[in-house]
């Protein structure tokens, strides 16, 4: 990576903070600090809807809004069980010799991911290597390694940070909008189930951007846009989905077409929802996921970013 300082500076230091599901805490931290820091500079200041009632959400709310981001601030990892045994928090890529990192009240650890063949079973156990044991419940992520080059940024925990980064960058110029920081999608989701009640009975909102991402594959490709996803493991309401295609297609946005069978967001608790929710996958695509080498090109994070700030404002 180039000594200059990288253009993309906010989401590197995203995603070297640690925000395991059901552990959000210093994210959220980070989040409040860079609002109250920039929202001064932003075209709208938005309302801020945190503490009792909302746990460790962030909503944010920007002039009379009609439509919600959803970006989730949660990532994979795992919890330390008894000893050196390990639990997956939401579906990490297990592999030996990924170096984990963890923090418990002896202090911060660097280990090893361990995936043992249980010779009586058959299945596969996961422990760690290092010098201490942790102490039982503490959570282990993939340690940060961040390469930048003119076109690709690689780490861990690009899913969901960048996420998180498109929804900052469309509030510099936001004008009528919600964006919601959200909890646990990783490992089953549950913050949005209550999220979406509040946004839906005081703001009357009732469509939704998902702002996360998504994988390539044989049918999406680095840098012709982020995807505009027509279904995965759910399906949106496709009245809804064309009138954001077509809303791209006169802006001259640049995007892809995404159809898969399994995936999930925080889509689902929408359409589960006892409120009539529209919604769509909107997002740049990633390779490696769920690893620490995730990968998206920089063509991609820019499109994201322009394709939100039309849809935020003509939606």
């Amino acid at each position: 990576m180039s000594k200059k300082t990288s253009k993309y500076e906010t989401l590197k230091m995203m995603c070297h903070i640690p925000a395991p599901s059901g552990n959000e805490v210093v994210m959220k931290q980070f989040l409040l600090y860079y609002i109250k820091e920039n929202s001064k500079n932003w075209k709208t200041k938005p309302k801020i809807y945190i503490g009792k009632g909302f746990q460790d959400n962030i909503v944010l709310i920007f002039g009379k809004p009609r439509t919600a981001i959803f970006a989730h601030m949660d990532n994979i990892g795992f919890t330390v069980r008894y000893g050196k045994q390990l639990v997956k928090i939401g579906g990490p890529v297990i592999r030996s010799g990924i170096k984990l990192i963890g923090q418990d009240s002896k202090g911060v650890q660097e280990v090893d991911l361990q995936v043992i063949d249980d010779k009586k079973t058959g299945a596969k156990k996961l422990e760690y290597k290092g010098k201490r044991n942790f102490e039982t419940g503490t959570e282990l992520t993939f340690k940060p390694n961040w390469r930048e080059d003119k076109e690709f940024i690689q780490c861990c925990y690009m899913d969901n940070r960048l996420g998180v980064y498109n929804a900052l960058k469309v509030a510099e110029t936001l004008k009528n909008g919600a964006i919601v920081f959200s909890t646990w999608e990783e490992h089953g989701g549950g913050s949005v189930n209550y999220l979406q009640r509040f946004l839906h009975e005081k703001y009357k909102i009732s469509q939704a951007l998902i702002s996360d991402i998504s994988w390539i594959s044989d049918g999406v490709h680095y840098a012709k846009g982020p995807v505009i996803s027509i279904r995965d493991s759910l399906i949106p309401r496709r009245s809804y989905v064309n009138k954001i295609i077509g809303i791209a297609q006169k802006n001259k946005c640049a995007f892809q077409f995404e159809v898969e069978g399994s995936g999930g967001s925080d889509a689902g608790p929408l359409q589960m929802s006892e409120n009539p929710w529209d919604w769509c996958f909107v997002g740049a695509a990633e390779e490696n996921v769920h690893s620490p080498d995730e990968k998206v090109h920089k063509k991609d994070i820019e499109g994201m970013i322009k394709l939100y700030e039309v849809l935020m404002r003509e939606l």
